[in-house]
């Protein structure tokens, strides 16, 4: 049986640990769009012959490289909750700043801040 768009995008939101709201917007305009993007979007949040974080992690440095702050969020987000730890973003920073350079690496700002705010949280509870 076919997963409705919102069943997808809640589905999505359950795997990355939050629902972006471009998807609830994308399923209220086209339902057939998400269904499309759920396949695909399926495919990154899952084990597969590489770990879900792995790919997540590999998603990061892509969307840094095209300088799009909010997916960097939304990866940074994702990669966080499948258990990436600050020492493995910061090794994906270092690959998304020797290969797409300081423009990719601005557009983490706000993602790095969070993984700031996260690691003091974290040393708090220890």
């Amino acid at each position: 049986m076919e997963k409705s768009g919102k069943e997808i995008v809640d589905s999505i939101g359950q795997k990355m640990g939050f629902t972006p709201h471009v998807l609830e917007t994308l399923a209220a305009l086209d339902e057939d769009f998400v269904k499309r993007y759920g396949h695909c979007d399926g495919r990154l949040l899952s084990d597969g012959v590489l770990p879900a974080k792995t790919k997540i992690l590999m998603a990061l440095a892509v969307v840094a490289s095209k300088q799009c702050e909010y997916c960097v969020m939304s990866q940074m987000r994702s990669a966080l909750h499948h258990g990436a730890t600050k020492e493995e973003i910061m090794e994906a920073m270092e690959v998304i700043s020797i290969t797409s350079g300081a423009p990719a690496v601005a557009a983490c700002r706000e993602a790095l801040r969070v993984l700031l705010l996260e690691g003091k949280t974290s040393n708090k509870r220890d």
